[in-house]
């Protein structure tokens, strides 16, 4: 006995999208990356088969961007590709493997001492539901144990951590991990480091747009000044009282860049000179050991002249002596 179903014409049928579609990718994809996507899946409920230059007309999107995407799917795990083509990456059982296959190799230790960590838990539970409304995708779960463990830290930073990025509209893995590792980097572990890191960061920006106002930055300075003014505060030390005097030094040359500036500061730095008092004590002995230099070589260049004025006329003295011998 044979059973068939008749098939739905294309104004009945319809494309199934998988929830962890959204809630593990969606935010990750650019709009013509989406795009090529949402296209591909459709098509492959056909068999359909499509060059990349076809794809492009379809679409009105730049040969060059489809490219572009399909890389950035095939990166993203989305989809593989195979000698005559690609294949849609089945999100569910992909997810499904990734979360559990770790598990398996997990000692009992791990496991009690994973369940017996219920601040953590509830940490992860207030994530879910004040900044994914309640549907976080399983794979957040595993990535907010791996950071907790990697970064050890605690359960108000990685609270921190998502209202940060959730703030900025930005609420997606790369971005977040991004902000972790730059947290982890200054040393935030805890709510105070948090908090001392936060007042850093705050007292940063004060001292880049004072820097900025004062050299008729207008417009905003670029990651490489930026840059320089954190290399200054947090390496060196220094702070804007010391940066001014640096800043003054620049009315005396024209269109000073800041690869000028840092000079002058990174020199103050290599002669272990800590605070204002010290820089302008050092000035001022440089200003006098050029003013002396200059004395000295006007003495020197006076010397000279007598000695040549003086051999001149004992040439002229000795020609004459010579002309009445003749």
């Amino acid at each position: 006995m044979k059973l068939e179903q008749n098939e739905k014409p294309l104004l009945f049928s319809e494309t199934i999208i998988p929830d962890i579609f959204f809630s593990e990718h969606l935010s990750e994809l650019p709009g013509d990356y989406l795009k090529i996507y949402l296209y591909m899946i459709f098509l492959s409920k056909y068999g359909k088969d499509i060059k990349l230059t076809d794809l492009s007309k379809k679409l009105n999107i730049p040969l060059k961007t489809i490219n572009d995407g399909m890389k950035f799917l095939e990166e993203h795990h989305l989809i593989t590709k195979k000698t005559t083509g690609y294949i849609i990456i089945d999100l569910q059982e992909a997810t499904l493997h990734n979360l559990y296959t770790p598990n398996l190799t997990m000692s009992k230790e791990k496991i009690e001492q994973t369940s017996k960590n219920k601040s953590k838990s509830k940490a992860i539970e207030h994530i879910n539901n004040t900044y994914f409304q309640g549907i976080m995708g399983p794979s957040w779960y595993n990535d907010i144990d791996i950071w907790f463990r990697k970064y050890c830290f605690d359960e108000q930073v990685m609270i921190a951590l998502f209202d940060y990025c959730y703030k900025r509209s930005a609420l997606h893995r790369n971005y977040v991990q991004t902000v972790a590792e730059a947290w982890a980097s200054n040393k935030v572990k805890t709510w105070n480091d948090l908090d001392t890191y936060y007042q850093q960061q705050e007292s940063l920006n004060k001292i880049k747009k004072s820097i900025a106002k004062k050299l008729g930055k207008y417009n905003g300075l670029t990651q490489y000044e930026e840059a320089y003014i954190e290399n200054w505060i947090l390496n060196f030390g220094y702070d804007m009282n010391i940066i001014e005097i640096a800043l003054k030094r620049t009315t005396f040359k024209q269109n000073p860049t800041f690869e000028y500036i840092n000079n002058i500061i990174t020199d103050w730095h290599d002669r272990n000179l800590k605070t204002p008092s010290e820089i302008t004590a050092f000035i001022e002995q440089r200003k006098k050991q050029d003013k002396d230099t200059k004395v000295l070589k006007t003495t020197v260049n006076k010397a000279n002249y007598e000695q040549r004025k003086y051999s001149n006329l004992d040439f002229l003295y000795a020609n004459n002596i010579e002309k009445k011998g003749n």
